[in-house]
C-alpha cells in the first residue's frame, strides 16, 4: 500500500495553503452540467478554512491552445461558492503579481480560484518558472487532484518538490481504496470491465487477473473477445489488431477466469431507433451489431456480484447513452448497490451511469479519475503521488 503524508500531518493554522483540485468540469457554452467534481472537492476546502488556513485552489480545465476566455475557471469559482456557501474570489491569473497580490490581501479562511492552469505553457510541461511561481503562492500544498496524479504538471508534481505537501482526503481515499483492490481485495474478488475497446483497457487486465477470482467482460470490448474464441459477431465492433494477444489472453494461465456474455442485445444498425433483437454471444447474425450484454448475461453477472466479497467495476456493459442498450449496465448498477461487498467504480462512463441512477451513495467508492485509476492498477506509481512521497518523515 502505497504511504503517503496526509493532510492532518500538516499545521496550516495562519498558513496559505494551494490545493490542486481537479476541476476539470464539463461545459456547455459557459454553463456547467455536470459539478460532481466540484462537489468532491469541497471538503478538503472546507477543512483547511475550518483549521485557519487561506486556501488558493487551483486546477486546469479543458485543453487550452493558450489563454482561452471560454475556458476560463470564472464559471467554477461561482458554482463553487453556491455550493460550499463562501465567498470565493477568481484571481485572473495563475503566478505573478496578480496572483501574489490577491493572496497577500487574503485573510485565514478565506478561499480563491487561480485561473485556468493550463492557460500557462509550462503547466504540461512542467516547468521550471511555472512550479516556482505555484510555490510562491503558498506556504503548503495538498495534491487533492487523483483525476490528474498520473500527469507530471507544473501544478501536480513541479510544487510538490518545491514546498512541504501531502495528499488531500480525496486523494488519499482514491490511494487507499484502489490499493486495496490491488493488493488484498476481500474475496471472491470480481472485476467488470466493459467500455468500447479493449487496446485501452488490456493493460490493467493483464495486471488485475491474476489476483481476481472472476472477470466478467461486457461492453463493446467483449466482441473482439469473442472473435478471438473463434465465435462469429456479425457487424459488431472489434479490434482486429489485438485479436491475437487477446486469443493469448484468453488461453493463458488465469483465462479461465474470464467470464464472456452468454447473449446480447443486437440491432441492425448504430441508432436509438434502430430495430434490435437478442440473440446468442456465440453466433450473432451476418449485418447485426452487438449493442448490449443480453438479459441473460445481465441476470448471471448480477449473481455472480451478489457472491462477491469486492467487486471492481470499469466501463459500461453497452451503449448507456442510448435507451435501447442501457439495461445491461443498469443491472450491474444495480447488483452492485444491492451487494454486501465492497464496491468500487472507476472510470467517467461508469460514474455517469451510477449518478444517473441515483446509485452513487451506495458504492463504498466512486472514483473521480479514470484514466489516473486505471494507470495505478497496471502497477504504475503515479508521478503525483511520488512526489509527496518525499514529504514522509522516516
Amino acid at each position: 500500500m502505497t504511504q503517503l503524508p496526509l493532510l492532518d500531518d500538516l499545521d496550516v493554522d495562519g498558513r496559505v495553503v494551494l490545493v490542486r483540485a481537479d476541476l476539470n468540469v464539463p461545459l456547455d457554452d459557459g454553463e456547467i452540467t455536470d459539478d460532481f467534481r466540484i462537489r468532491a472537492a469541497l471538503p478538503t476546502i472546507e477543512l483547511l478554512r475550518e483549521r485557519g488556513a487561506t486556501v488558493v485552489v487551483c486546477s486546469h480545465l479543458g485543453r487550452p491552445k493558450g489563454h482561452d476566455p471560454a475556458l476560463s475557471t470564472a464559471p467554477i469559482a461561482v458554482r463553487l461558492a453556491g455550493l460550499g456557501g463562501f465567498p470565493v474570489v477568481h484571481v485572473p491569473a495563475v503566478v505573478g503579481p496578480v496572483a501574489l497580490a490577491a493572496v497577500e490581501a487574503a485573510q485565514p479562511g478565506d478561499v480563491l480560484l487561480l485561473e485556468n492552469t493550463r492557460f500557462e505553457s509550462g503547466e504540461t510541461t512542467n516547468g521550471f518558472e511555472l512550479a516556482d511561481g505555484l510555490a510562491e503562492l503558498a506556504d503548503m500544498f495538498v495534491l487533492d487532484a487523483f483525476g490528474s496524479a498520473h500527469r507530471a504538471h507544473a501544478s501536480t508534481v513541479g510544487v510538490a518538490e518545491r514546498i512541504p505537501s501531502a495528499a488531500g482526503p480525496l486523494l488519499a481515499a482514491e490511494v487507499a481504496a484502489l490499493g486495496e483492490i490491488l493488493h488484498d481485495p476481500p474475496r471472491p474478488y470480481v472485476v467488470v470491465m466493459g467500455g468500447a475497446k479493449v487496446s485501452s483497457k488490456l493493460g490493467v487486465i493483464r495486471q488485475l487477473l491474476p489476483g481476481a477470482d472472476l472477470m466478467l467482460i461486457g461492453g463493446g470490448m467483449c466482441f473482439t473477445l469473442l472473435e478471438a474464441g473463434g465465435f462469429e459477431v456479425g457487424g459488431s465492433l472489434i479490434e482486429e489488431s489485438m485479436v491475437a494477444e487477446v486469443k493469448e489472453l484468453l488461453e493463458s494461465e488465469h483465462g479461465g477466469k474470464i467470464i464472456l456474455p452468454l447473449d446480447v442485445v443486437v440491432a441492425d444498425r448504430f441508432a436509438e431507433d434502430a430495430e434490435t433483437q437478442i440473440t446468442p454471444a456465440i453466433g450473432i447474425p451476418e449485418d447485426w451489431l452487438g449493442l448490449d450484454i443480453g438479459p441473460e448475461t445481465s441476470e448471471h453477472f448480477a449473481s455472480v456480484i451478489a457472491g462477491a466479497g469486492a467487486v471492481f467495476w470499469n466501463g459500461p456493459m453497452g451503449v448507456f447513452e442510448m435507451a435501447p442498450f442501457r439495461s445491461g449496465t443498469e443491472a450491474v448498477a444495480q447488483a452492485m448497490a444491492a451487494t454486501s461487498a465492497t464496491t468500487i467504480v472507476g472510470g467517467g462512463d461508469s460514474v455517469a451511469a451510477v449518478r444517473s441512477l441515483g446509485l452513487e451513495e451506495q458504492m463504498d467508492h466512486v472514483s473521480t479519475g479514470g484514466g489516473a485509476g486505471l494507470e495505478m492498477l497496471e502497477g504504475t506509481i503515479l508521478p503525483g503521488v511520488a512526489a509527496l512521497g518525499r514529504w514522509i518523515e522516516n
